[in-house]
C-alpha cells in the first residue's frame, strides 16, 4: 500500500472508526484498524466483536493512490499520529518486514503491522428488508428514551433500548425499573416482518455521535443477533442483547384521577432550582403538593436549608395531591419533551406519574414516586 491523503480527511474517518476499539480488549488484533486500499478508495475498519465500524474514503478524495493493498496497524497509536500531523498531506507506505511508514515533509513515523489475515470478517451484509428512517428522527427517538436505560448489569436486557418494528410503526422503550421512556413514530413503508430487538445503550450513543448531516436517511438491517446501520460513508454493526424485554404496557395506566397541565419551561426551572437542596443519599427527593390552581414544589436538607417554589397550573378537577419524586428523574424526563406545555397525570401518591405532551401523545415518560408523605 502506498497513498497520499490530506490529514483532515483521514482524521475525520479515523474519528469514527476508532469508536470500534474497546480499551478492554486483550486480543491484540481487536486493538487494530485495518486499512484496505482499492481502485475505488480507502476502507477503514475496526471491531471489538460487540460493534464493528467501516468507513469509506472515495478515490476522488485521495490525493494519490500509488500501490493497492491491505494493512493492519495499532488503532489508537495510528489515530493519535494522524491527529497530531495537522493541516498537511500525509504519505502512508507499507515497507518490507511488516512495517508501515507515515510521513510528511517534516515528520516521520514507523509502526509495526499485524497480519491482515488475522483481522476478523466484519459481516456487514444487507438484509432482505432494510428499514429507512430520517437521521434526525432516529436521533430524536434515541435521545428521548436512552437516558432511562439501566446501568446495572444484573439485568442485561434493561441496559439497552427495546426497538419494536411492526406494520409501519417503530416503538422504542427504555426503563431501569424506576422510570420509563417510550416513543412511537410512523415509518415510511409497511414492513413485511415484525422485529423485537434490544440494542445496547453504549452502541447507540456511539452511533449518534457519528451523525454529521441529519437531513439524510439511515438504513437499518436487522438479523437474529445483530443490527447493521448504514449512512453516509459509514457502516456500523452492533450485537443485540439476548433476552426478552419486559412487557411495559402493563405499567402504563389508561385512566387518571388527576391531570395537571403546566408550562414546561417554568416547571423545569422550578424543579431545577429546588434540586439544589436535594441529596443523592435521599434519592434527590422533591415534594409536590397542589393547592387549588397552584402547585408547591419543595425540598430540604435539614443541615443546610429549605426551598419552596410556587407555580400556576390547570387541573381537570378539584382533587388535591401530595406526592414526592426524584428531581433527577423528573429533569431527565422534561429534557426529552418537546412542547410548551406538558400534562402530568396521577392516580394517587403511590402510583406512577405519567408525562405527556397534551397535543401529541407519541412520547410518554413514566416516573415512580417516592413514598414520604
Amino acid at each position: 500500500m502506498k497513498i497520499t491523503i490530506r490529514q483532515n480527511i483521514l482524521n475525520e474517518h479515523l474519528n469514527n472508526v476508532i469508536k470500534g476499539i474497546s480499551g478492554k480488549n486483550i486480543i491484540p488484533i481487536l486493538n487494530c484498524i485495518k486499512l484496505s486500499l482499492s481502485d475505488k478508495g480507502l476502507y477503514l475498519m475496526s471491531t471489538d466483536n460487540e460493534i464493528a465500524i467501516k468507513s469509506f474514503i472515495p478515490a476522488k478524495d485521495i490525493e494519490e493512490i500509488k500501490e493497492l493493498g491491505d494493512i493492519v496497524v495499532s488503532g489508537r497509536l495510528f489515530h493519535e499520529i494522524v491527529r497530531k500531523l495537522s493541516g498537511q498531506l500525509i504519505n502512508i507506505e507499507e515497507l518490507i518486514d511488516s512495517k508501515l511508514s507515515i510521513y510528511t515533509t517534516t515528520s516521520s513515523f514507523t509502526l509495526n503491522c499485524n497480519d491482515s489475515n488475522e483481522f476478523p470478517d466484519l459481516e456487514l451484509e444487507n438484509s432482505e428488508e432494510p428499514i429507512k428512517i430520517d437521521k434526525k428522527v432516529f436521533k430524536n427517538i434515541i435521545n428521548q428514551t436512552i437516558f432511562a436505560t439501566s446501568t446495572q448489569e444484573s439485568r442485561p436486557v434493561l441496559t439497552g433500548v427495546n426497538f419494536k418494528f411492526y406494520d409501519n410503526k417503530l416503538e422504542c422503550t427504555a426503563t431501569d425499573s424506576y422510570r420509563l421512556a417510550k416513543k412511537e413514530i410512523t415509518l415510511e413503508n409497511n414492513l413485511m416482518n415484525k422485529y423485537n430487538i434490544i440494542i445496547p445503550t453504549k452502541n447507540l450513543n456511539e452511533l449518534i455521535r457519528m451523525f454529521k448531516e441529519e437531513d439524510e436517511q439511515i438504513e437499518l438491517h436487522i438479523f437474529n443477533n445483530k443490527i447493521i446501520f448504514k449512512f453516509d460513508s459509514i457502516e456500523m454493526l452492533s450485537r443485540l442483547i439476548n433476552g426478552e424485554y419486559p412487557d411495559t404496557s402493563k405499567l402504563i395506566p389508561q385512566n387518571f384521577s388527576l391531570i395537571i397541565d403546566v408550562n414546561l419551561k417554568d416547571f423545569f426551572n422550578a424543579i431545577d432550582r429546588a434540586s439544589l437542596l436535594t441529596s443523592e443519599n435521599d434519592k434527590n427527593t422533591i415534594r409536590f403538593e397542589t393547592k387549588n390552581d397552584q402547585v408547591i414544589i419543595s425540598s430540604n436538607i435539614p443541615e443546610i436549608g429549605y426551598v419552596e417554589e410556587t407555580l400556576n397550573i390547570k387541573k381537570n378537577n378539584n382533587e388535591e395531591l401530595k406526592i414526592a419524586f426524584s428531581s433527577k428523574y423528573m429533569l431527565d424526563a422534561l429534557r426529552a419533551m418537546e412542547s410548551e406545555e406538558i400534562s402530568l397525570m396521577f392516580n394517587g401518591d403511590v402510583k406512577p406519574i405519567i408525562l405527556k405532551n397534551p397535543k401529541n401523545d407519541n412520547l410518554l415518560q413514566l416516573i415512580l414516586p417516592i413514598r414520604t408523605y
